[in-house]
């Protein structure tokens, strides 16, 4: 493998003038992460243990649970002030609690603001999982669980980072830290805008750094520069006033079903890209995607075609994709010989960098309107809408960022776009413009995130506690981190 070119240093950081790098603080940082790993590994795991699903269908009082661990954990970290805290969700109910913990900045210093969140998915049928989904196991490296990966090891990852600094910083050193871990991002932080407008001046920060993102393979860390934005609906087609008998009404009339499948096939063209009218489609910087290793990492079955035109980054990241990820209609095992009278879908289309997720929703939402199959009724119900985003990567910050995580992988950083979404990085963004926003990751291709089997690879892990510690100490000295050695990206 090609060496990695060496990222050029910059000429400034937010922190102050930039002083040359120290190997031997490099170093010593290094030993002082390491130091404090075990006991992040034991605490990662007794994270996972609480199975803080978000979902309402599910027991709140494990998120709650999970709100108090983490903020135990900060304070044992050293922050001086530590909160759990809520707002008004949309129904005004009282949203999921969060966690919002800071340090103040000492004069002349930047302050960052540490994003994470400790709410999960569910887990989806135990069956599927070859290790109980909240009881974490570890197998050839890998720590399986559901949030080991997404996104409690991001919530580690920024606790390790201040249990390795804040012990050394005094109260004239180091950065202004905000620590914001949400308990809602899996449920799409219903409550995020009112949380925003609510503690606007105490997230506040020059440099923002947001732990949920994937690094480009295991040993290969990323910036994640652009995110897809979200849009979802459900789509309901009626044909029937009641179910009627399938052999002596069937030929005339076809069954909601039937029609629903017919109105979805129009969704896409015959290369499978998305055929909505009047959605962006962008172009992006390929970084070196492998078509093979991407359907091994997707798992897609040999003889499966890949889907759409253009380049595989483009497809991933700067185009529209759209699925059926719902579907009501009646279970194989109870069918009887009935011509269904209705149907019902979720459709989530995700939403290309520059584009309006409100102009996107209206555009998928008259498409299916217009192609109603045989004069069926189609009614639209939307849903959520998330704005996509795009980084200002020429910033002093994003450049301590290369260097640190670059150093801390002895690979060079990759900057990728992502195609899930994460919404309120864009409200960040416009409410904070003159911030930078770092989305670094903790997952890798093989994580599995949101599905069976979730993992995280541990040496990988360790690799972005550490890039952490030493962006953190770039931001406050002026990036005091080393070039990375002329090596290539580690494997395991």
């Amino acid at each position: 493998m090609a060496e990695p070119d060496v990222p050029t240093a910059p000429t400034s950081a937010p922190g102050g003038p930039r002083s040359d790098p120290d190997p031997a603080l490099v170093a010593e940082l290094r030993a002082a992460a390491e130091a404090v790993a075990p006991g992040v590994r034991a605490d990662l795991e007794a994270l996972v243990r609480i199975p803080s699903v978000s979902a309402a269908a599910f027991d709140q009082a494990h998120v709650e649970a999970s709100a108090e661990a983490v903020a135990d954990l900060l304070r044992g970290a050293g922050l001086p002030s530590v909160r759990v805290v809520r707002v008004p969700g949309p129904d005004g109910r009282p949203g999921a609690p969060a966690v919002l913990a800071r340090r103040p900045a000492p004069e002349g210093r930047p302050t960052v603001l540490l994003y994470a969140h400790h709410d999960v998915q569910p887990p989806g049928d135990d069956a599927d999982w070859a290790s109980p989904p909240f009881e974490p196991t570890e197998r050839d490296g890998r720590l399986f669980g559901r949030g080991a990966a997404d996104d409690k090891a991001g919530v580690m990852a920024h606790v390790a980072a201040l249990r390795t600094l804040l012990p050394r910083w005094s109260d004239d050193d180091g950065v202004g830290v905000t620590v914001f871990v949400e308990g809602e991002e899996e449920v799409g932080s219903p409550s995020f805008g009112t949380f925003l407008q609510t503690f606007r001046d105490d997230l506040a920060a020059d440099v923002i750094v947001v732990a949920d993102s994937a690094n480009f393979a295991v040993g290969v860390p990323a910036l994640t520069t652009t995110l897809r934005g979200l849009v979802d609906c459900e789509v309901r087609l009626d044909v029937l006033s009641h179910a009627v008998h399938s052999g002596i009404n069937g030929g005339p009339v076809l069954d909601a079903l039937t029609l629903l499948c017919r109105l979805l096939a129009t969704l896409h063209d015959e290369a499978g890209d998305v055929a909505v009218a009047g959605l962006h489609r962008g172009t992006a910087t390929d970084p070196g995607l492998d078509e093979a290793t991407f359907r091994t990492d997707a798992g897609v079955l040999d003889g499966v075609r890949l889907a759409g035109t253009g380049s595989l980054a483009d497809r991933l990241w700067t185009r529209p994709a759209l699925a059926v990820v719902g579907l009501d209609a009646t279970p194989v095992d109870r069918a009887s010989n009935t011509l269904l009278p209705s149907a019902r879908a979720k459709l989530s289309l995700r939403v290309a960098p520059g584009q309006d997720p409100a102009e996107a929703a209206r555009a998928l939402h008259e498409h299916l309107l217009a192609h109603a199959p045989f004069g069926a009724r189609v009614q639209v119900v939307p849903g959520e809408e998330g704005r996509p985003f795009s980084a200002d990567t020429s910033s002093a910050a994003h450049d301590v960022a290369r260097r640190a995580f670059a150093a801390a992988f002895g690979a060079e950083v990759v900057e990728t776009g992502m195609g899930g979404s994460i919404p309120f990085v864009a409200d960040l963004a416009a409410v904070y413009p003159g911030a930078a926003i770092l989305v670094t990751g903790v997952e890798d291709p093989d994580s599995r995130a949101h599905g069976a089997d979730e993992s995280l690879h541990l040496a990988d892990f360790a690799r972005v506690c550490l890039g952490e510690v030493l962006l953190l100490e770039g931001l406050a000295a002026g990036d005091p981190v080393p070039d990375p050695p002329r090596t290539g990206p580690r494997t395991s």
